[in-house]
């Protein structure tokens, strides 16, 4: 299992998320939802989503991380092996390796005030996977920009279940 202790960052570490975490989530993802708003993304993560039933799901499916600072919880994630459904079929573009197996980060989140959270879970996830996923809102600049200054390639389009269309990205 990766470990951020290597990389710690003032007393922060990454750990599977246990049900006793989700109200924390919680939180956490309220925070993340006002700070998407504020930067003019209105139509992510609507009302009611990600629900906690969500986010004990991902758990469930020992999928769900918590990155937590001096002990508090300050960022949420999952990180899940593939196939990811919705990846199945990808519009206006291709997949940069569409055979082998990969993991997708989704629900990643946290507090305004906490720095370099992407580049913690990017070194987490890497240290589990070398071939990641992920999707954001076209609205959504702020995980855009931590996307591709991670070196993520931009693929394409995706759409949910729901049928919301998402930019997905690859990480090779």
């Amino acid at each position: 299992m990766a470990e951020l202790s290597a990389k710690r960052q003032c007393g922060r570490a990454i750990r599977k998320a246990a049900l006793d975490d989700v109200a924390d989530i919680m939180q956490v993802m309220a925070a993340a939802k006002t700070i998407m708003r504020q930067s003019g993304n209105l139509h992510q993560w609507g009302e009611g989503y990600p629900s906690a039933e969500v986010i004990g799901a991902d758990i469930r499916k020992e999928g769900g991380y918590v990155v937590t600072d001096e002990g508090r919880v300050v960022a949420y994630f999952a990180l899940l092996p593939s196939p990811e459904p919705t990846y199945a079929k990808i519009y206006k573009g291709t997949w940069l390796d569409d055979t082998l197996p990969y993991h997708v980060i989704h629900r990643m989140a946290s507090y305004p005030d906490v720095h370099h959270i992407f580049s913690d879970i990017m070194d987490f996830c890497l240290a589990i996977d070398r071939n990641i996923r992920i999707d954001t809102h076209r609205d959504n600049t702020i995980m855009q920009h931590n996307i591709v200054k991670h070196g993520f390639g931009y693929c394409g389009i995706i759409y949910l279940a729901s049928g919301d269309e998402r930019l997905a990205y690859q990480l090779l």
